[in-house]
């Protein structure tokens, strides 16, 4: 039996197979509770006659979100009926349109005055780009990681926008879409910068440290920032901290592993450093670049509220890891990978982990012989190995430590080997 009180569907975090496309269809006609329809994740056709029928009897609905399917004259056709929508995903955004249709898919967007989300913009063309100017004003969260906008189109955008909060962005806006970020979002609070090709190490595109320092400089309510960058120093990074210093989430990656301050050759070590000196609001870190066991020392030392710290392709010793375990008193999860710590790193937890979520190993030093003596010394703890059957050495591939009130689960793959 349907279930009328419906109001929300989505499935936008769901993996699924749609094999008939028509499953709108099985919405009855006295339906009208829906408030929330958010299918983005599909990639088949969906109904778009059942589609519409639906959002114009949904009075209320406040979430749309379609997938990559659904046509800018499609588009223009469900905004028609939902004019009260607060967050809207677009399908593609590129179409041969005549006057009148862009008129009128420009009155679509004129008429959505609660619009506070915009995602979306599959295949963005610039020509139909100045369509959203008039929803923009009231915007709060920008979600473009997957609209490949070039540097220009994104900064004229950008004016109409003044009460952004959030922007998830690719980096084919450049350092000059960023620029345009800190010129004209005194607002913003949250910044993702994602990799539009992140294994192609040929693209002559990108972000570095200039986009980030503009952005920091005028957007001083800065606190929550995951950037994939191409290069950094030790200088930008201390400076960006300095405009922004209430910090809780710093995720910096710098796309070639290993990779030092670019003008000086020196490790990237003073700039985590400065972060955590800096940010004493910290509560998740990711580190990146040339990295010494000095990085660590400063995380133990400095980051007193850190819950969450990412490590890869980073550290000279196992002193590194004993430094973050021995200090970071609020640490939950710890994920760590292609680093040198091997069983001393892994034991020096032995206190610390029953007080954590989760600890994550890969690609690190550690024998079976440790996780075994792990799994000796703290029985209520959870121990999961992962090792490939065709490896001789007695490294294991993977460790996963957590505690669990309900012990070892049961539904561990055949290559989990629980200790």
């Amino acid at each position: 039996m349907f279930c009328r009180k419906l109001t929300e569907l989505d499935i936008q975090e769901n993996s699924m197979d749609d094999i008939s496309g028509c499953w709108l269809s099985c919405f009855p006609e006295n339906f009208t509770s829906l408030e929330i329809l958010n299918f983005a994740s599909l990639h088949s056709d969906v109904s778009f006659d059942a589609l519409e029928r639906l959002v114009s009897r949904c009075k209320g609905l406040k979430v749309l979100k379609v997938n990559k399917g659904i046509t800018l004259d499609r588009l223009q056709r469900l905004l028609v009926h939902a004019p009260q929508l607060v967050e809207l995903g677009t399908g593609s955004f590129q179409q041969e349109f005549i006057h009148r249709q862009y008129q009128e898919l420009e009155t679509a967007f004129k008429n959505l005055k609660y619009l506070q989300t915009l995602a979306g913009l599959w295949d963005a063309s610039s020509v139909y780009i100045p369509v959203l100017y008039p929803a923009c004003s009231n915007l709060t969260f920008l979600n473009f990681s997957y609209a490949t906008l070039n540097s220009d189109e994104f900064a004229k955008l950008l004016a109409h926008c003044p009460n952004l909060r959030r922007l998830w962005v690719l980096d084919t806006v450049e350092d000059k879409g960023l620029e345009a970020v800190g010129s004209c979002c005194p607002l913003l609070e949250e910044l993702r910068v994602f990799p539009a090709y992140p294994f192609d190490q040929d693209i002559n595109h990108g972000v570095t440290e200039s986009g980030f320092l503009a952005v920091s400089r005028g957007c001083r309510k800065l606190h929550y920032v995951l950037y994939f960058c191409q290069q950094m120093t030790n200088a930008a990074v201390a400076t960006i901290v300095q405009n922004c210093p209430d910090f809780t989430h710093f995720r910096l990656c710098i796309m070639n592993p290993g990779q030092p301050d670019y003008l000086t050759d020196e490790p990237m070590d003073e700039a985590f450093g400065a972060v955590v000196k800096t940010c004493t609001k910290l509560q998740r870190l990711s580190v990146s670049g040339l990295l010494t066991d000095l990085t660590f020392e400063y995380i133990g030392k400095y980051a007193k509220n850190l819950e969450t710290l990412s490590v890869a392709f980073a550290g000279s010793s196992d002193w590194g890891m004993q430094c973050v375990l021995e200090g970071c008193p609020k640490l939950r999860k710890l994920e760590i990978r292609d680093c040198p710590f091997g069983n001393t790193a892994l034991l020096s937890g032995l206190e610390k982990y029953e007080s954590m979520r989760s600890l994550w190993m890969s690609a690190c030093n550690v024998t079976m012989h440790g996780c075994l003596l792990l799994a000796k010394e703290m029985p209520r703890l959870n121990v999961e190995v992962m090792k490939d059957e065709e490896d001789d050495s007695s490294l294991v591939d993977k460790v996963y430590v957590y505690r669990s009130v309900a012990g070892p689960r049961r539904d561990a793959p055949p290559f989990v080997l629980t200790l």
